[in-house]
């Protein structure tokens, strides 16, 4: 698996799931696929599983790459997801098997804050 291999894989996974294209997105998984999201402790196994939570998704939602970067057997990916209510944040770590299916998902979704005021005049803000 080159970081070539790994980059296609993951704008793969994104773009298959904005299409809905559910069945391609599924062979994009292992059949063990291990999903996790730290910030709502919840966890899903396997492809079937993991495919139904993405298409159950609810609501009209669209995600946009911003930046992949990736390495041997894995892709750190940015992305803006949007729904009616607003666009979020989300940083995923996609671990690739040696047949360079995802084996392993841990998505990211920070919630944005306001910084200490006491440190305003250090930064720049946009």
């Amino acid at each position: 698996m080159t970081a070539i291999d790994a980059a296609s894989v993951a704008r793969a996974y994104w773009e298959t799931a904005e299409a809905r294209a559910w069945k391609a997105f599924g062979e994009l998984l292992a059949d063990d696929v291990l999903y996790e999201c730290p910030q709502t402790r919840e966890r899903v196994r396997g492809r079937e599983a993991y495919v139904r939570f993405n298409r159950e998704f609810p609501g009209d939602w669209h995600v946009s790459i911003e930046r992949i970067v990736a390495g041997d057997d894995r892709a750190v990916t940015w992305t803006s997801f949007r729904t009616g209510s607003g666009t979020e944040t989300g940083i995923a770590f996609l671990d690739l098997d040696a047949t360079g299916k995802i084996s392993r998902i841990t998505d990211f979704w920070p919630e944005p804050y306001e910084p200490p005021t006491n440190r305003a005049h250090l930064v720049e803000r946009y």
